[in-house]
């Protein structure tokens, strides 16, 4: 799988997403030419998409809806339950946490933390606030797959090393910052300290976004050139 496009990752989801709207909508079968549709994709793609993971569907009939969405959810690892602590308990960090989607994949909050002293303490969605110099002493005792950040910016890199050091290795930031490891010199060389090997940052820019957006408004020529070039 090591070969396989971020891109492709990013677009299973978008399929997921498609097909569980079909399922609502009480859609039994559904086709590459649909999804592609859906999807704002060519039907190649959706086909090369999912040929990386297997064959899922009939020449001819296209796919089952509800057993392509179940392999979907496999592939993704979204069919076991992932224990998430939220690091920054602001406004946005208490919106992350009350959004109601999260457990329907069986992302688990268990770990709130801040810093300050006027949110510590405080009970968010039955869990209470702790301070963040306890992190790596809750992570010793309780397993956390997954950090999601929601600090302001010039605390983003420290909080991500925090997490890092207690032996988190799935980040979500949502600070308008880059996530930079920490490094060591090894024969005269800066490489990342061994305690980022195998960690993965995703990173929710809605600023970034919203530049994206105007730009594409004022090129949409741009955007269906763009979207050709990832197939």
């Amino acid at each position: 799988m090591a070969d396989i496009p971020t891109a492709a990752i990013s677009r299973l989801v978008t399929y997921l997403r498609i097909l569980e709207q079909l399922e609502t909508q009480d859609v039994s079968r559904t086709s590459s030419n649909d999804l592609a549709e859906r999807a704002q994709v060519s039907a190649f793609q959706v086909r090369k998409d999912l040929a990386y993971f297997g064959r899922f569907g009939t020449r001819g009939m296209g796919y089952t809806v509800p057993i392509l969405k179940r392999e979907l959810v496999r592939v993704l690892g979204l069919n076991r339950t992932w224990s998430v602590v939220i690091v920054g308990m602001g406004r946005l960090g208490q919106a992350i946490a009350n959004y109601p989607g999260a457990s329907d994949y069986r992302f688990q909050y268990v770990g709130l933390f801040d810093v300050n002293p006027q949110i510590v303490g405080q009970n968010i969605r039955d869990l209470r606030v702790q301070h963040t110099e306890q992190l790596r002493d809750f992570v010793s005792a309780t397993p956390v797959d997954m950090g999601f950040l929601a600090v302001p910016p010039d605390r983003a890199q420290d909080a991500a090393q925090a997490l890092v050091d207690a032996g988190v290795r799935g980040i979500l930031n949502f600070a308008p910052v880059v996530i930079q490891p920490r490094t060591t010199e090894r024969g005269g060389v800066s490489e990342p300290g061994d305690e980022w090997r195998n960690v993965t940052i995703e990173n929710v820019d809605f600023l970034a976004g919203m530049k994206r957006l105007a730009f594409y408004i004022l090129n949409p020529t741009l955007k269906a050139a763009l979207t050709e070039d990832t197939e």
